[in-house]
């Protein structure tokens, strides 16, 4: 408490350095690595094209995934607020905005690990993605009730699996007539096996998913 308090007042006369390469940063990111993460952004945005619609904002490679891991597992939390930001401004500008009523919820974390890392980065970024839409957020919106193996290096079938029931509704939806779709904001975007399981969760209460935002995705836009 006392560090954050000094780290507080130190600000005031000091630049933060950029926590991505030491620079003397302005704002959460420095100039120069702003610039490097912009440059994985797709053109417009890419969409991958399904049941339910997904937007995502760049390519995880380059200072964007080093930005994601350091946001991550380095606990700098402040990296997801221009992260989310530039995601909203995205999603802003492509054909996928919709006129109908939603609700923003992120793709939850299991408590145990959440409490471990001291956040949850999709609700990081979905908070930022709020504040540039002004779309109402739902942080609560879905939980996730069982703890499941990370899913890098497993099969598609196998991530399926390994989210199979690990996820049901949350009690910020918990008995309310709901006259909103959902559109769930997540960091990283694979197979999509995490966001059929949350799309699962949300059906079984008869709540329509609108669409899917992420930050990053490890495809290519050939891929699409």
């Amino acid at each position: 408490m006392m560090g954050n308090f000094i780290k507080t007042i130190l600000n005031l006369f000091f630049k933060p350095d950029c926590p991505l390469c030491d620079r003397p940063a302005e704002k959460q990111l420095c100039v120069y690595c702003q610039k490097q993460i912009l440059r994985c952004q797709f053109p417009r945005g890419s969409q991958f094209l399904g049941e339910v619609p997904v937007l995502i904002w760049g390519q995880y490679k380059g200072m964007l995934k080093q930005a994601i891991v350091t946001l991550k597992y380095n606990n700098h939390p402040e990296i997801a607020q221009p992260l989310g930001y530039w995601l909203a401004d995205a999603w802003l500008k492509t054909p996928t905005v919709q006129n109908k009523p939603l609700l923003v919820v992120p793709i939850p974390m299991f408590p145990e690990k959440q409490k471990k890392r001291g956040f949850n980065q999709a609700e990081l970024l979905a908070r930022s993605f709020c504040q540039v839409t002004g779309l109402p957020l739902k942080s609560q919106g879905l939980e996730r009730v069982r703890d499941t193996q990370a899913q890098f290096g497993l099969s598609a079938q196998q991530r399926q699996e390994n989210l199979k029931d690990a996820f049901c509704l949350g009690k910020d939806l918990r008995r309310q007539t709901q006259t909103h779709s959902i559109l769930i904001v997540d960091d990283i975007y694979t197979t999509g096996a995490t966001v059929k399981a949350a799309i699962a969760a949300f059906r079984e209460h008869k709540i329509a998913v609108a669409g899917v935002v992420a930050i990053a995705t490890t495809k290519s836009i050939s891929e699409q």
